[in-house]
Order: C-alpha cells, then structure tokens, then sequence
C-alpha cells in the first residue's frame, strides 16, 4: 500500500512540482559534494590559515595541484606543481618524511590530493584553508 501511494503521489505533481523537485536534487547533489569533499580532507588532513600556512611552509613541501595552465598563470612562492589528475606520476616524488602543504582554487582538489597521498602512506598533510584566491602572501605569477 505505502508503495502504490508514493507512486499515486508522485504521478500527481505538477510540472512545476518536477522542476523543483529536480532542482532540489540538483542542489543536493552539488552541496552534498562539497561537504563530503571537505569533511574527506578533514579526516586526513589539517585545514590552515593563511598565517599558519606562511609560518610551516618553509619546513614542508608546498604542493599546488591545480592542473599546470593555472600553476602558470600565478602560484604561491615556492610551491611546485603536482596537479591532482598526473597524481600517479609525482606520488613517488614527495618525502614521507616532511610535512606537505596542500592548495588549489576550489576547496575541493585539495581534500581529495590528501586523501590519495593519506592512503599512500603520507601522514604530516595541511591544507590552505582559503585556496590560492584568497591567499595574501608572496606569488609569482607570469608576466604579460
């Protein structure tokens, strides 16, 4: 019964009732990504400030894993481009025994570069909490 009357009820919406309905699964989607994302990253990493990101990244390995048109467009001083989809090329190039700075624009590439570097055996992972457009410290960027 409970069957026939979630069918008799959701054959009853309207069309307007269908794009909503859509658009809220759409939303869900989107969002419900994001945090899942960040939370992954969460569980494997530290989430820094652009202070606390500034006093370690001189004792770590700051990697940028945006993919390398953006690297060249402007990157944080000293970082090195590692992006997140060549990950199987620059895995092995990383020290275990070193502390691993983490950026990228979106929020989202770092978190998942953690997660794949935590279960390749990394531990000392921190991420910039802000991403690179927020970043307030010394870049270099290409010039026109």
């Amino acid at each position: 019964m409970k069957g026939v009357l979630s069918v008799f009820v959701l054959g009853n919406l309207s069309v307007m009732g269908w794009i909503n309905l859509v658009l809220i699964l759409i939303l869900v989607w989107l969002f419900g990504g994001q945090f899942y994302t960040y939370f992954i990253g969460k569980r494997h990493a530290t989430i820094v400030s652009n202070e606390d990101f500034k006093k370690g990244m001189h004792r770590a390995q700051v990697i940028d894993v945006r993919e390398p048109n953006d690297f060249k467009k402007g990157h944080i001083l000293g970082a090195r481009n590692m992006p997140f989809s060549q990950f199987k090329l620059f895995k092995d190039s990383l020290r275990k025994d070193m502390p691993i700075y983490l950026y990228d624009d979106t929020k989202t590439v770092a978190p998942r570069m953690a997660s794949k570097l935590h279960k390749n055996g990394y531990n000392d992972i921190y991420i910039l909490k802000s991403g690179y457009d927020k970043w307030d410290g010394k870049t270099k960027s290409k010039r026109a």
